[in-house]
């Protein structure tokens, strides 16, 4: 995986706690400086807004970090995520997405459903989501500029 990116955010709700972590663990032994912006109780339910108002908050004025959000379903993560008019998120279950969604749309934020991956898939699709560039090509930039 690429080492450009200076730093990854990490959040989950009470149901992605389990999946967080291990991907803490993961991205800390591939050398990549890990933030846990919580939970990291399986127990008391958090909601999902406030963890994805976190990564927002520590993602502003930081181009060269990426973002992963896990809950339940991934949906309500990547929702919450693009609120904010500096985060694009998609939610991912194949490394194909992932892949995809970098190359195509420059995302800088994978969401994951922890009720629907299992942690190799997940740790597969975060793989994608680092190493995939972004083709900057005139119509991708035309695309993304609609949108911001």
């Amino acid at each position: 995986m690429t080492k450009k990116i200076s730093k990854i955010f990490l959040g989950a709700d009470h149901r992605g706690v389990g999946v967080k972590l291990y991907l803490i663990e993961m991205l800390n032994a591939a050398g990549f400086t890990t933030v846990d912006l919580g939970t990291n109780d399986p127990e008391t339910p958090v909601d999902f807004p406030d963890i994805a108002a976190k990564l927002a908050d520590a993602m502003q004025d930081a181009p060269d970090t990426r973002g992963i959000l896990i809950c339940g379903t991934g949906a309500g993560m990547e929702i919450a995520a693009n609120r904010y008019r500096h985060l694009r998120a998609s939610r991912c279950n194949r490394p194909e997405q992932a892949r995809d969604d970098r190359f195509h749309d420059d995302i800088n934020v994978l969401t994951l459903a922890a009720d629907d991956i299992d942690i190799e898939m997940a740790y597969l699709c975060v793989q994608a989501f680092l190493d995939s560039p972004f083709d900057s090509s005139e119509k991708r930039l035309r695309r993304l500029e609609k949108i911001s």
